[in-house]
């Protein structure tokens, strides 16, 4: 089992950046307690932060995974092109974010990814992403 996650514009921040929305955890924490949990569940997991709409897609095009763990960040609220190039490359996919999408503003509440995503997991801080891959296991054992 082979598992990308990619961390969308300004996950770079975290920590620093609004920690009432998003926590106190830098982004170097998150990734650390993802590959942790990864080892535990017996999967390959690799992480890339992104700011660029096109390196995303690059990243997502390659393929070179199983099943892809996404926090598009901004860009689930603007992106077409990242929306169909997850379509595109036919790999299931779940959606994350730290925050509550549908608390926040109200363009936040319109995601491209959730129509081409297996599942969204939000509002659970760093968890979401444990919840993420927890979920990612159990779909592809199946």
């Amino acid at each position: 089992m082979n598992i990308l996650v990619i961390h969308g514009p300004n996950l770079n921040l975290l920590g620093k950046r609004e920690p009432g929305i998003y926590g106190p955890k830098s982004l170097a924490d998150i990734d650390k307690d993802i590959l942790t949990l990864a080892s535990e569940l017996g999967i390959g997991v690799r992480t890339l932060q992104l700011n660029g709409e096109g390196e995303i897609l690059d990243a997502v095009q390659k393929g070179d995974y199983d099943l892809l763990i996404i926090n598009a960040a901004a860009y689930t609220h603007t992106s077409v092109a990242i929306r169909d190039a997850i379509a595109g490359v036919d790999k299931p996919a779940i959606e994350v974010h730290l925050s509550n999408i549908h608390k926040r503003e109200d363009f936040r509440k319109k995601s491209f990814i959730a129509e081409v995503a297996v599942g969204q997991i939000s509002g659970f801080g760093p968890e979401s992403y444990l919840l993420a891959l927890r979920a990612a296991k159990s779909i592809l054992s199946k």
